[in-house]
């Protein structure tokens, strides 16, 4: 279903968007810099001021407490994971904050996949962001078999989109595990995780989500969907900042099992420090976690997750779909005739929240973009994705971004740049 929306081109439009924009006040809580359109917190989500005080909090608490602050701190992931846990509609005993995204992709295959003869295989996609694949193979190879083997790959038919019907088709008795993105990085395309959960389950196979590019912007509904696993990052749409510690879902059904990579924090609080040599599983979520917590990379979160508790993921889901709409508008009445384009499905409930654009020169017209004082990212070969954030983002940056692009082409600015690729941005 999508929200009947009516834009119109001029700035003037903007501005009034910007004074009904029920979330434009939470603009002053992020550190957004004068003269600078920030376009790419699906990559990395601005710095806030109660994420920041959160760290000189925990930062205090080592220079005055020492080891003395462990007594609490040592159960910090559960405080964070009880505010994590409304973005998905979880119970707070199935999420933990431990590890990065690929770590917690190993422990969750390393718990539920168990070959057998006839039952051996993960099914993927082949369009997801490439660690994840990484990491399936390198788990099918630890269990003896190749990555041909081992690894079923539903290929693409259009190299944008995931084919959910394929993939359905593709959910054979050889299949133990499947392991799919929530929304797709390369063209924000949101997937029917319920749809496909309940297929797999039907076959008696478990399923994963990999929510790095959706939670923060869309809402997931994990009470309803019931998937067995899933992993997310915390430095996108979240705002946890460089390397924040990541998150992991295990569906409370699962708590009995033994983690496939166990270690010291995963052990029951009672007897943790009692520090025997028999590991006794912590019987939720946090049982999962493996080594000392990262407290420096998770502190940030406590603050950050507090702007998502006051105002709700529905409300910031309503102005993600507002905003990412009007971009998408704006391309379509005044970019087209400059060769832009863009990947992202019209429905609502069929996209994200970042906008992909399209054209045959995006490396350089985002190299371009940059020094006009908008910050974006490039994906191979001709993506430039935007995202238009809920939370900082205004209909007036919005408009300017499109007034950048449109300029870049017309007056063939981005020639003056190499397509030569850098490391990062």
């Amino acid at each position: 279903m999508t929200m009947e929306r009516t834009f119109e081109k001029g700035i003037e439009f903007a501005k009034a968007m910007d004074l009904k924009d029920e979330l434009r006040d939470y603009r002053k809580e992020f550190f957004l810099q004068e003269n600078e359109i920030y376009m790419d917190g699906n990559s990395l989500g601005m710095a806030s001021k109660p994420a920041v005080e959160s760290l000189e909090k925990m930062i205090e608490r080592w220079k005055v407490e020492g080891v003395r602050a462990w007594n609490d701190l040592y159960r910090y992931s559960e405080k964070i994971a009880d505010l994590m846990a409304p973005l998905i509609c979880a119970s707070a005993k199935e999420v933990t904050v431990t590890g990065s995204t690929t770590a917690n992709i190993h422990q969750a295959l390393a718990t539920f996949y168990h070959p057998t003869a006839k039952k051996y295989k993960i099914l993927i996609d082949d369009l997801n962001f490439p660690t994840d694949r990484y990491a399936v193979e390198s788990i099918v190879q630890l269990k003896g078999y190749s990555a041909a083997e081992g690894v079923k790959v539903v290929p693409s038919t259009d190299g944008q989109f995931i084919d959910e019907e394929a993939m359905i088709e593709a959910m054979t008795e050889d299949v133990a595990v499947i392991l799919l993105p929530a929304v797709l990085y390369r063209s924000a395309q949101l997937l029917d995780m319920k749809r496909l959960t309940e297929e797999a389950h039907k076959r008696g196979i478990l399923i994963g989500f990999d929510l790095c590019h959706g939670i923060g912007a869309v809402e997931i509904d994990f009470s309803v969907i019931q998937p067995d696993f899933a992993v997310w990052c915390t430095y996108k749409y979240l705002n946890g900042g460089f390397g924040s510690t990541a998150g992991l879902y295990i569906n409370q059904k699962h708590f009995q099992q033994t983690p496939g990579l166990a270690g010291w924090f995963g052990n029951r609080n009672d007897t943790q420090f009692q520090l025997k040599q028999q590991f006794e599983h912590q019987p939720d979520a946090s049982g999962w976690q493996i080594g000392s917590p990262a407290l420096f990379s998770m502190a940030t979160l406590e603050g950050s997750l507090q702007v998502f508790k006051a105002v709700g993921i529905a409300t910031i889901r309503e102005v993600s779909l507002a905003k990412t709409a009007y971009l998408m508008y704006l391309i379509d009445e005044r970019l087209t005739a400059y060769g832009y384009s863009y990947t992202n499905k019209q429905e609502d409930s069929l996209r994200g929240g970042h906008v992909c654009v399209v054209h045959r020169e995006a490396y350089r017209i985002a190299a371009a973009l940059r020094d006009h004082h908008v910050v974006p990212d490039f994906r191979e070969p001709n993506v430039i994705r935007l995202a238009p954030i809920a939370l900082y983002t205004s209909y007036e940056d919005i408009h300017k971004v499109v007034d950048t692009l449109e300029e870049i082409v017309r007056e063939k600015i981005y020639l003056n740049y190499s397509n030569e690729r850098s490391a990062v941005v």
